[in-house]
């Protein structure tokens, strides 16, 4: 019986030990504050993605996109289709929109130079950010809206960006 009972308390006390390990290795961060889940393998133009960067890029993701790219990344209503004036409206930055089709080095250009600085001539009533967001927050915008692509989606946009690379 003590022999069971030994057995039954040294299996429960290993049990409790290894569950106290992997909720710690859960909670644990890196030293730079990138949490796993979230931010695991992202970069954006070749820097790691870290929480502060996702918590900052939300904040002013809020701030200065989510009028008109919805709160959610949602887009506006039908997105796809011109309006009156000719102009598209904007798109959804989630997965279901085209954002993670494109290169970090033209998201990040689009953002600072507005959507002509890549698609010359092009109309759009998204506005330039240079001199009202710094290079360092339109890395963490990006960083943010990296975080609501599903795997596939941020594979298939860190596949364009790497074959961007070193373009002009």
């Amino acid at each position: 019986m003590r022999r069971g009972l030994a057995i039954g308390l040294a299996s429960g006390l290993i049990g409790a030990a290894a569950i106290a390990a992997v909720a710690q290795g859960l909670m644990d961060e890196d030293p730079q504050g990138a949490a796993p889940a979230e931010t695991a393998g992202l970069s954006v133009l070749g820097e790691p993605v870290t929480r502060d960067m996702v918590e900052q890029g939300g904040a002013i993701y809020a701030e200065s996109c989510a009028a008109c790219h919805g709160a959610q990344l949602e887009g506006q209503p039908d997105w796809r289709r011109r309006t009156e004036d000719g102009r598209m409206p904007a798109p959804p930055h989630d997965d279901s929109g085209h954002t993670w089709h494109h290169a970090d080095r033209d998201l990040f250009t689009i953002t600072k130079h507005g959507v002509g600085a890549v698609v010359p001539g092009y109309k759009s009533d998204m506005p330039a950010f240079e001199g009202l967001l710094s290079d360092d927050e339109i890395k963490a915008v990006l960083a943010y809206i990296k975080t609501s692509w599903s795997e596939r989606e941020r594979g298939f946009q860190a596949e364009v960006s790497a074959g961007a690379e070193g373009k002009p």
